[in-house]
């Protein structure tokens, strides 16, 4: 049966690829939490994949226009609330935080909202200021949960887990000084980002075909 990898078995796996990390090398041993947290983040940052899109619903405050983002939100692709008794969907247009205050200078006046931007990175404007308790639907992409004890798993452990492995050894090839050995792993963690990419496109295009039934 095959085994899931988890943030212990990642642990024991790459002491096994360093030769290092054990309980009598201490500086190895506390660094390796870090090196895969570091190789989570590197993959978030640089990848956006089906993997990484995450959804939530809430329902707007009236008069509220400053709206607090979900935890872990990398970047935003698209927010939708529903209008009336059978809640039709309305799409929020994005736009610059300045044509917002443009737009709607009172936040103290209310409407229907429109438009959306990034007020700061914890944060959405919307404009103009909710006048109804609208529910909404945000789409984002979002930092997996990062691992530790009490969380073993995650999306990457669960599909991506050569990608893991691989961005931890970049990342621990610079603190161990072992340049000679960076290439390599760039190389090998490179190709599984090009292959998690392609997959990413492959559903795209896949789910853009229209079949009939024969």
């Amino acid at each position: 049966m095959a085994e899931t990898l988890t943030f212990d078995s990642l642990q024991t796996d790459l002491r096994q690829y360093l030769e290092r990390g054990t309980s009598v090398d201490p500086t190895v041993f506390e660094q390796l939490p870090r090196l895969i947290n570091l190789a989570e983040r590197q993959l978030a940052n640089s990848l956006k994949i089906l993997g990484f899109i995450n959804v939530v619903t809430d329902t707007w405050t009236i008069g509220q226009s400053v709206v607090p983002k979900p935890d872990r939100w990398r970047d935003t692709i698209s927010i939708n609330f529903g209008v009336g008794a059978t809640q039709i969907r309305t799409p929020l247009f994005p736009r610059v935080y300045e044509y917002l205050r443009r737009y709607w200078p009172d936040e103290d006046l209310t409407d229907q909202p429109k438009f959306y931007a990034d007020y700061d990175y914890f944060n959405w404007l919307i404009a103009p200021s909710a006048d109804f308790a609208y529910p909404f639907e945000v789409n984002y992409w979002e930092l997996p949960a990062l691992l530790d004890g009490a969380n073993q798993t995650n999306w990457t452990t669960d599909f991506a887990p050569n990608a893991l492995l691989h961005g931890a050894l970049t990342q621990a090839a610079p603190f161990l000084n072992n340049d000679e050995r960076l290439p390599i792993w760039q190389g090998i963690y490179d190709r599984d980002v090009a292959i998690l990419e392609q997959q990413d496109v492959k559903r795209i295009i896949d789910r853009s075909v229209t079949r009939s039934s024969v």
